[in-house]
């Protein structure tokens, strides 16, 4: 399949959408969660908001994933399934039919994984579809071999802890658990935690989506909106069953998740499911009781969040080994005016090769800086560009 282009998120937030009666609910959790000690803790990195962990547990490895709460399925690489897939036939089908609420769908081969093991945790016979992974690896500049959907630690009570970079697993109990901050009940039908919040006086649901590092995703639908700056074009938002054309604004209104509150929110406007990205979460420490439907969402104060502006270089990339191309530019922005093109290729920035400008390092640095130095590739020279940064979302 044709790589995807990526920019400022990732989401697979789109696996969510299956045909009907493709995988049961059964189906989809590992056959057997085993942990090592009553609470199991594993670091992880914050990818410019998107959560991932690491796995050693043989002598290859290590193996990187992403852990994705707005997943109803795991992913797996396919040098991942061909290193630790059974003979046991998984599902009911030998490959599965995925589709987006857009309707847009896919074919994905479905394996049973052996094991995955995450510190002292341990998830065997594990159903999964496998996935080429390689944009959302690019687009991280971290190889992913593979994507924790949320039924994956169904057996467990596990925490998102983004200020301390840590995923916590620990054993469900028949009475819930109690943790401090502000806990709310999800609707877990769909195999993906929705729950309700307000935005000013509405109160509209939202998925939980770990695997997207947007801000609120928001489908506007039926709401009369104020905004404190007006959504504009953006650039490309890659996802892995296609692409749209981000728009993006600041609302005037509050956003509130429990006892909490954003003022003025940056929210990306959508025609899918509204959400809750990274760029929200990695403000809480989320723990997720999927035996009682229950999340919690915890930070040191209640003070009232604000987002500061999004700045932009005003280009989105397919990023591959040698070069990035150009596969969409910001209307109106400094890079517009500079006349670049979808198609452009970029062999450095500020200098270097791309191979030394991962996503958490290019990312802070477009947010920090007043422009960045491109070098774009024309005919067999190169010609390095200046693009001031600027601001997307004032």
């Amino acid at each position: 399949m044709t790589r995807l282009p990526f920019t400022r998120w990732f989401s697979v937030l789109l696996f969510s959408f299956l045909v009907a009666g493709c995988i049961t609910r059964h189906d989809l959790k590992p056959g057997r969660t085993r942990l090592g000690a009553p609470e199991v803790a594993v670091q992880a990195n914050i990818v410019v908001n998107h959560f991932t962990v690491d796995g050693k547990w043989d002598k290859h490895g290590p193996w990187h994933f992403l852990v994705d709460t707005g997943s109803s399925v795991t992913l797996v690489s396919p040098e991942f399934a061909r290193r630790y897939a059974t003979e046991k036939a998984a599902l009911d089908a030998p490959a599965v039919r995925v589709k987006s609420a857009s309707g847009d769908s896919t074919l994905l081969p479905a394996v049973t994984i052996r094991r995955i093991e995450l510190g002292d945790a341990r998830f065997e016979n594990v159903q999964a579809l496998i996935r080429d992974l390689s944009a959302i690896s690019a687009h991280l500049g971290v190889k992913i071999d593979g994507v924790l959907g949320f039924p994956l630690f169904r057996e467990t009570v596990f925490t998102l802890d983004y200020p301390g970079s840590r995923l916590v697993m620990m054993r469900r109990t028949n009475e819930p658990r109690s943790f401090p901050g502000s806990t709310i009940g999800f609707n877990n039908e769909q195999r993906t935690p929705l729950i309700p919040v307000q935005v000013g006086n509405r109160r509209i649901i939202v998925l939980i989506d770990s695997g997207s590092d947007s801000p609120l995703l928001l489908n506007p639908f039926g709401m009369d909106l104020e905004f404190a700056a007006l959504p504009r074009p953006g650039t490309m938002i890659g996802t892995l069953l296609g692409n749209r054309l981000q728009e993006i604004g600041r609302l005037a209104e509050s956003l509130t998740i429990g006892a909490y509150r954003f003022d003025k929110p940056i929210a990306d406007l959508t025609d899918q499911l509204s959400a809750l990205g990274g760029d929200v979460l990695r403000q809480f420490a989320v723990t997720f009781d999927q035996g009682h439907n229950r999340v919690t969402f915890y930070r040191a104060n209640t003070d009232p969040i604000a987002m500061p502006p999004r700045k932009s270089c005003g280009l989105a990339f397919d990023k591959g080994p040698t070069y990035w191309r150009v596969v969409s530019v910001v209307p109106g922005s400094p890079a517009d005016e500079a006349g670049i093109v979808e198609g452009d290729l970029v062999t450095r920035v500020n200098g270097e090769s791309i191979a030394k400008w991962p996503l958490q390092r290019f990312d802070p640095f477009v947010r920090r800086n007043p422009e960045v130095v491109f070098t774009f590739l024309d005919g067999a020279k190169e010609k390095p560009v200046v693009i001031p940064t600027f601001d997307l979302v004032p």
